[in-house]
């Protein structure tokens, strides 16, 4: 029987964020994941954005967020001796004279210009695409994470301390009847279910109101274009490398399954042909479910009748800047009893 204080199920970017924290408090942890190809942390671009919507307004706590999660993703750099954190410039396309006024007006906030810049953007990959305004913001302190990158990387480190299991959780393999948590030959203090979306199908758990939306991308190769930061119009484009970019992405609230649809696709091609300027390539098309929650709030808490068993999710579209903040005020919980805030605690419903 292998023992450990936490068994965390599921190894997407919460999972692999809160095995960090609690390690780093002193904890010992088992990982558990089946690997799943189409999980939201292996096909979203990773994008931090403090500036976000239509009135471009600062992202919520993004004050709190921003410093925890660039000096956590940087930890975890060193850590791992490897690198997949980017600081980024997020250019938005301003599209009237309207939203270049809107822009003008948030920049003079005092509490903007630490993200905002009042000054014309002109970069050479501007010649590639078509803005409708001809004009484009720089929001500053924007990123991206390789998530998928991460979490090989510290699955990897996992493995080689025996503490990562592939495989399928089993839910009538979990007991919970001693005050213990015992799953196959697991013995754990606590379990922590970081499943995604998945959690939406986990009985334990199904009083929470998870929605989910299913977001479809695009992989591409766009030789000429040259463009080292981000840039939002009406889709995102990101940089992945070598002439690569990640293009999307889709929201879609009702869905079959998971996989990539032909009608998407071409919906998606049809809008970056709309922004080019220059021809493209279609490498990959990829789909995936992200775990949102209605009140777009992520969802931390322990469970109402069995004390030994939590849960962390609802990271949704905002999984690169929520999760690190996040991951550590749940650890705070697990390991301090620091009481959970309000905002985040699965208690509000």
């Amino acid at each position: 029987m292998m023992e450990t204080d936490y068994l965390i199920v599921g190894q997407g970017l919460a999972g692999t964020l809160l095995a960090f924290f609690l390690r780093k408090a002193g904890q010992s942890v088992i990982v558990l994941d089946d690997a799943y190809p189409r999980a939201a942390s292996q096909v979203a671009a990773g994008i931090i954005n403090p500036i976000t919507g239509r009135s471009f307004v600062k992202s919520w706590r993004v004050d709190e967020l921003l410093p925890c999660a660039r000096q956590t993703y940087r930890e975890l750099e060193v850590l791992l001796d490897l690198s997949f954190y980017t600081d980024r410039k997020v250019y938005r396309a301003l599209q009237t004279k309207g939203e270049e006024n809107d822009w003008l007006g948030r920049t003079a906030l005092p509490e903007y210009q630490a993200y905002l810049s009042d000054q014309s953007a002109a970069e050479p990959w501007m010649q590639c695409l078509k803005a409708p305004g001809g004009a484009y913001g720089v929001v500053l302190q924007g990123a991206q994470v390789n998530a998928a990158v991460l979490i090989a990387a510290f699955r990897q480190l996992l493995l080689e301390e025996g503490r990562f299991c592939q495989e399928v959780f089993e839910m009538d393999r979990l007991e919970l009847s001693s005050g213990k948590v015992v799953y196959k030959n697991i013995m754990a203090s606590r379990i922590v279910f970081c499943e995604g979306y998945k959690a939406k199908f986990n009985p334990l758990f199904a009083h929470l109101p998870f929605k989910g939306d299913k977001g479809q991308v695009l992989i591409v190769r766009i030789p000429g274009l040259g463009l080292n930061d981000l840039v939002k119009q009406e889709i995102f484009l990101a940089p992945l490398g070598e002439d690569i970019y990640w293009v999307g992405a889709t929201y879609e609230h009702h869905f079959e399954n998971d996989l990539p649809e032909e009608s998407a696709r071409l919906r998606l091609e049809a809008q970056l042909e709309e922004h080019l300027r220059i021809p493209f390539e279609v490498l990959e098309h990829r789909a995936a479910v992200r775990p949102t929650v209605k009140d777009r709030r992520p969802l931390l808490g322990r469970h109402t009748e069995f004390e030994q068993v939590f849960i962390f999710n609802g990271l949704g579209t905002k999984g690169a800047s929520l999760g690190p903040f996040w991951a550590q005020h749940l650890t705070d919980f697990l390991t301090k009893d620091i009481p959970l805030d309000p905002a985040v605690d699965i208690a509000r419903f």
